[in-house]
């Protein structure tokens, strides 16, 4: 070759290709190499994350006992959560924080799923380690699942990271530099060299597939130089089977390398949104949270009567005194309802009691039964600020069940049992104090119906507890499968490791409803209206205060029970301009609600609910 056509050679002359630096060592082309070998490696390693999950997602909707890996990685995060972490993802988030977290644990799986490719495309093996990684992960959450098969628990983690591992390293095999194409080429060139030394022709190291950045005009000058430049060189042809010189060029072209691989990535991608998707939706439909029983509940021996006018007011945009079911808080930490088989589903009595007792469902609904409103919280209901909606996690129902002081009794509680421990099908647990369970003029239950049909899904069938003026974190356990008598310092609830009080009363609190804050009203008679609760010591009264004067009484509704809340009413006559209208509440004991405020944790938010308004 003469010294002209070399300086016009573009893969060492820099005035011709500006990649390579001058003096020949090029910083520049080793950067840009590599990120041209880099960003097609995290892609393949996204690709085959995502066909990974995807089909996790797809055996878990078809097998009722496999894992989704999602749902157990969350899972697991949820069980290792330190202190705090609950109240700032409600507080964030509200009851959206379980779709937050699913799509933070899928985020954070597919980032890792890039960074494996990354690491893949210089050293395969490096990179399939951390999919075996966090496939072992995904299997020990598995695995650590109550209400999950141990065999799929192993099952559905090795086919996700087989899969993964295999779309990585079949897209990996495209991506020219990378270490699964350079050692396929190496076993082709050994190959190619032994056939050359028995007369055959191996393939010309020359003819490799570099990707060069396609549609700059430096890479256009170059390659007219590089054809220039070539034109009067002999040039072998290769020929395949069947097919012309022209379509081996074309195959080993860098623009159709990269057009294979980017065809590959997207279908392969396409694919696993489709089978992820379709995965996901079977999942959902074998955890629905509406009705799951179709049977009637017994009838209760001494039912209710029904609520009367003076037990309700009739106020537009006031919370109803009874929620129904499909609007009441579902607060939990079950990422997917379990779906509990009533037929097989068994409720032990057990610890220091002198006779365990074990009940099936037609057993418990063969029981005197009864019925009773009961309002129930979540300590993570928060005293609203500034105008912005509250969490509303409070609600009324009429629930139906059996008397756990009728359950414990038969049961003989042992001297020394000082706290009752509710556990659920998926091992959470609450725990509260004896004597507040025996107590007389209050009846907590085994719950087997919420607003007179068996309890949904997402609200604890086939039973739960209900605990009239505590907290549900230390309380309500759904999906109830055992009560334990044991000693307060036996046994913590799920809470109070991560900083929760061990005793949860529910506060006196108040909140207003109607007008919401913020509102522009016009002047003249506005109707006040909210609700109050303190059970179960009762509402006594409600008071507002405009722009900070004087406490003005507000009409309470008649209360249906000192375990249920109240709504109250009062009429203003509104004056144009700027107005704060603040609420609070006198429960039965003759405690005025508290003005201080303070966040939920450790035991409840305090203060008074205080909206501006604007009029006129």
């Amino acid at each position: 070759m003469s010294t002209s056509s070399a300086r016009s050679d573009p893969s060492i002359d820099p005035s011709i290709d500006p990649t390579v630096a001058p003096g020949g060592a090029g910083v520049g082309a080793r950067l840009l190499g590599r990120w041209r070998t880099t960003w097609p490696a995290a892609l393949a390693g996204l690709v085959a994350g995502s066909a990974a999950i995807a089909v996790g997602e797809l055996v878990a909707g078809v097998v009722r006992d496999a894992p989704s890996l999602v749902t157990v990685v969350g899972s697991l995060v949820i069980a290792l959560q330190p202190a705090g972490a609950k109240e700032l993802m409600v507080n964030l988030f509200g009851t959206n924080d379980k779709l937050v977290l699913n799509l933070g644990v899928l985020i954070g799986a597919l980032v890792i799923a890039l960074i494996s490719g990354v690491v893949a495309g210089r050293r395969y093996s490096n990179g399939a380690w951390i999919f075996v990684g966090f496939g072992v992960l995904a299997a020990f959450a598995a695995y650590e699942e109550p209400l999950t098969s141990r065999l799929f628990a192993i099952f559905v983690p090795i086919l996700a990271v087989a899969v993964g591992l295999g779309v990585l390293y079949g897209l990996l095999a495209l991506v020219p530099g990378s270490s699964v194409e350079a050692g396929r080429r190496a076993t082709r060139t050994s190959s190619g060299s032994r056939s050359g030394s028995r007369g055959g022709a191996g393939p010309d190291q020359d003819e490799r597939p570099v990707w060069r950045p396609a549609d700059t005009a430096a890479a256009r000058r170059a390659a007219a130089v590089r054809s220039a430049s070539k034109s009067s060189v002999p040039r072998r042809k290769v020929r395949r089977a069947g097919g012309t010189a022209r379509d081996a060029a074309t195959s080993t072209s860098p623009e159709w390398t990269r057009r294979r691989f980017l065809i590959a990535s997207a279908s392969t991608l396409g694919a696993a949104v489709v089978v992820g998707a379709t995965g996901r939706s079977l999942v959902n439909g074998q955890h629905p949270t509406g009705a799951v029983s179709t049977s009637r509940l017994p009838a209760v021996l001494n039912p209710v009567p029904p609520l009367t006018a003076a037990e309700s007011f009739t106020v537009p945009g006031i919370t109803p005194i009874v929620m129904p079911n499909n609007q009441f808080y579902k607060i939990d930490t079950t990422l997917l309802t379990p779906q509990v088989d009533a037929n097989a589903w068994q409720l032990d009595v057990k610890g220091m009691v002198n006779h365990p007792l074990s009940f099936t469902y037609d057993e418990l609904l063969a029981m005197p039964l009864f019925e009773q409103y009961v309002t129930i919280a979540c300590v993570s209901n928060d005293v609203a600020q500034d105008n912005q909606p509250g969490l509303n996690l409070v609600g009324n129902a009429l629930w139906t069940g059996v008397k756990l002081k009728d359950v414990l009794s038969s049961a003989g509680i042992q001297a020394g049992a000082t706290q009752v421990v509710g556990r659920s099908v998926d091992d959470f647990t609450v725990g509260f104090p004896t004597d507040w369970a025996m107590a007389e003029g209050r009846e907590p239950m085994i719950a087997v119906g919420m607003n007179g049909v068996p309890l949904p899904a997402d609200h604890g069938f086939p039973a739960r507890l209900i605990v009239p003026g505590l907290f549900g974190y230390v309380s309500a356990t759904k999906w109830l499968a055992s009560i334990e008598l044991t000693t307060r310092d036996a046994v913590d609830g799920y809470w109070i490791p991560l900083g929760w009080a061990k005793d949860g009363p529910i506060l006196t609190q108040s909140r207003i409803d109607v007008p919401q804050g913020g509102a522009n009203l016009a002047e003249g008679r506005v109707n006040l209206a909210g609700v109050a609760w303190a059970p179960d010591r009762g509402i006594e009264g409600v008071e507002v205060s405009i722009d900070a004067g004087s406490w003005q009484p507000a009409q309470i509704s008649q209360p249906i029970s000192k375990a249920t809340w109240v709504q109250w009413l009062l009429p203003w006559n509104a004056t144009k301009g700027l107005h704060s209208i603040e609420v609070r509440a006198t429960d039965g004991t003759g405690e005025i609600q508290t003005a201080e405020i303070s966040d939920p944790a450790p035991d409840g938010a305090r203060g008074h609910h205080r909206i501006t308004v604007t009029v006129g």
